[in-house]
């Protein structure tokens, strides 16, 4: 039988923390951006098929535009970060992380690109003027939690030890 490497997405899945079957075969397997496309999707869905709020695109048309520029912002800021600090933004493999990121947009998260997509996700719910529609971005931040957020930190938490443990008590992991 092979030898599981310690700080691999494979051992997080058969971490005792990853013990439960739907923790060891979704954790880290869907790209953060199509849970959230998936999300995005299912929202308009609901939106055609339930009751809209009616307030129209006086409030929901600027509100829209400002959440989504925040969280465009937030996402891009975040990716900039680990790119400046030479580190894989690639989310299906976060034990090739080679530095902790602490600094700018990580200090108020965690998780930024996260958020950013968590704020698009609002956006597209107000743009849709539904009530359903924000049930959207609460899977979103359920699924990304327990699936993608909580196996990086135990990988985090491995590799990078007292510094990731001394960060995780500064700052929030969504804001």
């Amino acid at each position: 039988m092979p030898t599981i490497p310690p700080h691999s997405a494979a051992a997080v899945r058969a971490s005792p923390a990853a013990s439960s079957t739907d923790m060891a075969t979704l954790a880290l397997k869907i790209p953060p951006p199509i849970i959230a496309l998936a999300c995005a999707t299912g929202m308009y869905f609901l939106a055609e098929n339930t009751l809209h709020y009616g307030l129209g695109p006086l409030w929901a048309l600027p509100t829209a535009i400002t959440l989504a520029i925040i969280g465009i912002g937030f996402a891009l800021v975040g990716v900039l970060s680990f790119r400046r600090h030479r580190t894989t933004i690639n989310p299906l493999h976060p034990e090739k992380t080679s530095r902790l990121v602490t600094g700018g947009v990580y200090r108020i998260s965690r998780n930024p690109m996260y958020v950013g997509m968590a704020l698009l996700l609002l956006a597209w719910a107000v743009y849709l003027e539904s009530p359903a529609a924000l049930l959207g971005p609460i899977a979103f931040i359920a699924y990304i939690t327990r699936f993608q957020i909580i196996p990086e930190e135990i990988l985090l938490a491995q590799h990078f030890a007292e510094e990731f443990s001394a960060y995780r008590q500064r700052v929030r992991r969504w804001l």
